[in-house]
């Protein structure tokens, strides 16, 4: 008789939700701070669009504070900044075999691949163009 009970109960216990492990912030982490393993930990907060691995956050740069005890959101996180606004910073012209580059100065801030304004120097001309791997602009095509 013992049995049947521990057996009727068996498919009760297997429906139950388990928690979500996501990742919360062991300290206040300010607006683009790079995250570290020591800003993180394991928590069994369960959050929509919350990071789950440690790996995926490390090295990432805050998009908004995120507080301690919350969850670290997805949406909260984004690639750091090569180029910082009002930064002195290459700007490239490339098309076919003719390359041009020139100093400008960064009126936004970017990481890799954003689009961003920048100021060329020489001619005081507002151009917008793609932050590259290395921190330049490229301009152009």
């Amino acid at each position: 008789m013992r049995y049947r009970f521990a057996l009727a109960c068996l498919p009760l216990t297997l429906w139950q939700p388990l928690a979500a492990e996501t990742l919360v912030a062991t300290r206040t982490i300010l607006v683009n701070e790079i995250l570290t393993e020591g800003d993180l930990q394991i928590g069994a907060i369960e959050a929509p669009g919350a990071v789950q691995h440690i790996s995926a956050a490390v090295g990432l740069s805050a998009k908004r504070t995120i507080f301690q005890g919350r969850p670290v959101l997805s949406r909260d996180l984004g690639q750091p900044a090569l180029v910082e606004r009002n930064q002195t910073v290459l700007l490239v012209y490339r098309s076919g075999a003719l390359s041009i580059e020139t100093e400008g100065r960064a009126l936004d801030r970017g990481a890799a691949g954003e689009r961003v304004r920048a100021m060329n120097l020489s001619s005081r001309t507002t151009i917008t163009g793609t932050v590259d791997s290395l921190g330049a602009i490229q301009v152009g095509n």
